[in-house]
């Protein structure tokens, strides 16, 4: 076999780093070190890393492997400062060193410790050089001795060059893999670092159960707000490290970013080792935190679920854990909940909704239901409100309860809305054309604080009405309270312009909110729609007698109407016509039902949906 001219040798040598990562290097390492070892004829090879940090030299790799290795090995990490002067002079070498078997400063002592060789060497080691620092340094051993003519000298320092520059790309990727899989701010594992380990412990055949507990610091925004983001910063590092310090060795800790930690704990665990963990990581998050000169505590609030290996997935159970966190902080934070079956059963649902609304809404699969507004007197139908439904393939009729949050949640508010005011505008029309001998009657439909702040959202309206040819004051919008002190100067302008269309506004679920008289005053609106929650027990419970009373005279002092919503007895109504509400909804009346069924009561029963005489019991 004809062997390679050196600047050949070079070449390839240059052409087999190309393509070493972090992952190969090792391996790459030693080949290279082992085609070198043959090329130059000579017994061993070996690359070093310096670690200034440390003040040491480090053995990367070696050619052949030595078979027997004392322990420790006396070649592994050399500090400087307690090295021979050979393995000294390594620190700062910016030449080739070559040393002769005649030659001995305690090196080939070293040596024969290290590898049991008992006769002089020789050797030649060139450093490797990162801008102007000695990074490592490649080294070849002839037993007995040996010369290195000058064009070798060169080659060697031309791969010793090439070594450099990839131990500087690998040191590079190992820095980015690094913060790939550890937090900046906390050093702990980042979500990536999570995923892969969880993902591992998920394994057919790995130990299980797999205890995740999910950790959510309760009002820390309260603190980035007082104190700064600075000692929000500081008092989550902290925390870190008590919890990590608090945490057996082998449970992995992570931080999501913000807020928001998880743990997975090793082993098979069950509810109790992992509810009685959770308990420590709760009260460790609970220990006061000098912040800048302050004492700061924060609750948490934790969620634990338990995954199987081979059935459970990474995001299924992490998702668990984070329903069982969110339940714990919905009962007032700083406690612990267990993902139960019953929570298994709402998240599969909550899924399955999520992953078909976006479709049911742009495919119109979804319907409006209508709930009778009557004169409280006479019963007569004087207007609907409208209701979203959803027949949900699996799932059945749903009301706005069962997804109106994720509507929210998934900024799909506005394109809804403007769904329920086109159809309803049209079908309240379509009633008009149907029912030309009585009152035109009106339209209710809510509005949600999203749609309320949008800048667009009376251009819509302006543009129903036009197309469905309504006249603005047959449609009343409802909003709560709420939305109008989320956004006052924007609320406040939708509201002028919806009035300038004729377009009626009541504030839905009134008493239950924020609203001042001031506030009221200054509101361009029509209606109070008195909350169901002051109806359900009126003529029976006195508190809500007074809270009617007041809401009904408030009213009557703005010029405004008010509706009572929620009506189920005959007791409730004669209360409210005594107070002097004049309209009402509720099941007493009607539940709210389908356009084609609500035609049928408009036909049948005339303009009165019912007939009854209500006596005064107040």
């Amino acid at each position: 076999m004809v062997k390679l001219k050196l600047e050949d040798l070079v070449t390839s040598v240059a052409t087999e780093l190309m393509g070493v990562t972090v992952s190969t290097l090792h391996t790459a390492s030693k080949e290279l070190l082992h085609q070198l070892v043959d090329y130059f004829e000579v017994d061993l090879s070996f690359l070093r890393r310096n670690d200034h940090d440390l003040g040491a030299t480090i053995l990367v790799a070696e050619w052949p492997p030595r078979p027997d290795i004392p322990t420790p090995d006396p070649l592994g990490v050399i500090l400087f400062a307690d090295a021979d002067p050979t393995f000294a002079a390594l620190e700062h070498l910016s030449s080739v060193l070559i040393t002769r078997p005649n030659y001995d400063d305690g090196y080939q002592d070293r040596i024969r410790q290290g590898s049991g060789i008992q006769q002089g060497v020789s050797l030649a080691t060139v450093p490797l050089m990162t801008s102007q620092t000695t990074t490592g340094t490649l080294g070849f051993i002839k037993f007995g001795d040996r010369e290195w003519h000058h064009d070798e000298i060169n080659a060697l320092q031309a791969v010793a060059a090439l070594l450099a520059q990839l131990q500087a790309r690998v040191a590079a990727e190992a820095r980015l893999r690094y913060l790939a899989y550890h937090d900046e701010l906390t050093t702990l594992a980042t979500r990536r670092g999570l995923t892969d380990h969880l993902a591992e412990r998920l394994k057919r055949g790995a130990p299980g159960p797999v205890g995740v507990i999910f950790l959510d610091v309760d009002r820390l925004k309260a603190l980035n707000s007082f104190l700064g983001h600075a000692a929000g910063d500081q008092f989550l590092q902290t925390l870190a490290q008590r919890l990590e310090q608090a945490s057996p060795d082998d449970h992995l800790l992570a931080r999501l970013g913000g807020d928001e930690f998880v743990a997975v704990m090793n082993g098979p665990a069950d509810e109790n080792k992992a509810t009685a963990y959770a308990e420590l990581l709760r009260q460790t998050a609970n220990e006061p935190v000098q912040v800048g000169g302050e004492e700061i505590s924060r609750a948490a609030s934790l969620g634990v679920a338990l995954g199987e290996p081979g059935t459970s997935t990474v995001s299924e159970l992490m998702n668990q854990a984070d329903q069982a966190m969110l339940q714990a902080k919905s009962r007032g934070g700083n406690g612990i909940c267990l993902f139960t079956a019953q929570m298994r059963r709402q998240n599969e649902i909550r899924t399955d909704i999520e992953l078909h609304l976006v479709t049911a809404i742009r495919n119109d699969a979804l319907v409006l239901h209508y709930q009778p507004q009557v004169a409280l007197i006479t019963s007569e139908i004087t207007g609907v409100e409208a209701l979203v439904r959803w027949p949900h393939p699996h799932l059945g009729l749903l009301p706005p309860s069962a997804f109106i949050d994720l509507i929210e949640t998934t900024n799909l508010a506005a394109e809804l809305g403007r769904w329920v005011i086109e159809t309803g505008c049209r079908q309240l029309k379509a009633w008009h054309h149907q029912f030309p001998g009585r009152e035109p009657i009106g339209l209710s439909v809510n509005v949600s604080p999203a749609e309320l702040i949008t800048t667009d959202f009376v251009e819509t309206v302006r543009r129903t009405l036009k197309d469905t040819s309504l006249d603005g004051h047959h449609l009343t919008l409802e909003i709560t309270e709420k939305a109008i002190v989320r956004d006052t100067e924007q609320a406040l302008a939708t509201l002028r312009g919806l009035k300038q269309l004729g377009v009626k506004v009541a504030i839905d679920d009134f008493g239950t909110g924020y609203s001042s008289f001031a506030q009221l005053k200054s509101l361009p609106v029509d209606q109070l729609k008195i909350d169901r929650g002051f109806i359900r027990d009126l003529g029976h419970n006195t508190n809500d007698l007074a809270i009617v009373r007041s809401i009904i005279s408030l009213a009557d002092s703005f010029g405004l109407q008010t509706v009572a919503e929620g009506v189920e007895t005959e007791v409730a109504a004669a209360t409210l016509i005594a107070l002097g509400c004049v309209h009402a909804q509720g099941f007493l009346y009607a539940k709210p039902c389908p356009a084609q069924e609500l035609e049928t009561i408009l036909e049948t029963k005339g303009k009165a949906l019912r007939a009854h005489q209500l006596t005064t019991v107040v």
